[in-house]
């Protein structure tokens, strides 16, 4: 299968009860990767979370939000969701926590490659959440373009992805999401852990378009993750 650039993506927190992310992983890897895929729901990236033992992060992604509406439907109207739901819901506190995403510009998002999901992810994935005061500016965008992007390259960024709140309504209430906000998300590929030194001086460049402090996570990527180094 090609390498696909999904146009819609979720960003998903799980705050799960405590040692229980290895058996969500376990499942998750085992079980609701390509059957989700097979509903044409790109599974993008699974992470543990190095600061917070009990988060899970995954990204997802679709076609457009038709194909997301489709693809929802199938997987949990389906046969995998109903033999382990159960078993998935009973390691989480919360699932709710959801940002409905676009790219930010036209190939600003990631790739999504299954070839990659090889068995043996490694480095470290930083996803930062910047919450903005209303929709991401055109000069906010260039601003990324121009020169954030160059400098995640400087700090050792293999690859790197950005995205925009999509403001579509939520066309699969059955999952919440969370609405009534503007988002500006960085993903960026790292070989191995970073100091994240430069996070200042991004947040910085950005503090006009500001409405709180960024949200930064340090992920792991998990053994099928397809977003690796």
């Amino acid at each position: 299968m090609p390498p696909t650039h999904p146009q819609i993506v979720e960003l998903r927190q799980y705050t799960l009860h405590p040692q229980r992310r290895d058996a969500l992983i376990d499942l998750f890897d085992r079980e609701f990767v390509e059957t989700q895929e097979a509903e044409g729901i790109s599974v993008m990236g699974q992470f543990r979370d190095l600061i917070d033992a009990d988060r899970f992060v995954w990204l997802r992604g679709f076609a457009d939000m038709a194909s997301r509406a489709r693809g929802l439907q199938g997987f949990y109207g389906g046969p995998v969701w109903a033999a382990h739901r159960d078993a998935a819901n009973a390691t989480m506190i919360d699932s709710d926590d959801v940002l409905l995403l676009r790219p930010a510009w036209p190939g600003a998002g990631l790739a999504h490659d299954p070839a990659r999901r090889t068995g043996g992810a490694g480095g470290m994935v930083d996803i930062t959440v910047f919450t903005l005061d209303d929709a991401a500016s055109r000069a906010l965008l260039d601003l990324c373009r121009e020169s954030i992007t160059c400098v995640l390259q400087r700090e050792g960024a293999l690859a790197q992805g950005w995205y925009v709140t999509e403001p579509s309504p939520n066309n699969f209430p059955r999952l919440p999401v969370r609405e009534g906000e503007h988002v500006l998300v960085g993903v960026g590929v790292f070989e191995a852990l970073r100091d994240k030194s430069w996070h200042p001086d991004v947040t910085s460049a950005l503090s006009q378009w500001l409405k709180k402090p960024p949200h930064s996570m340090t992920l792991v990527p998990t053994a099928r993750s397809a977003i690796h180094a």
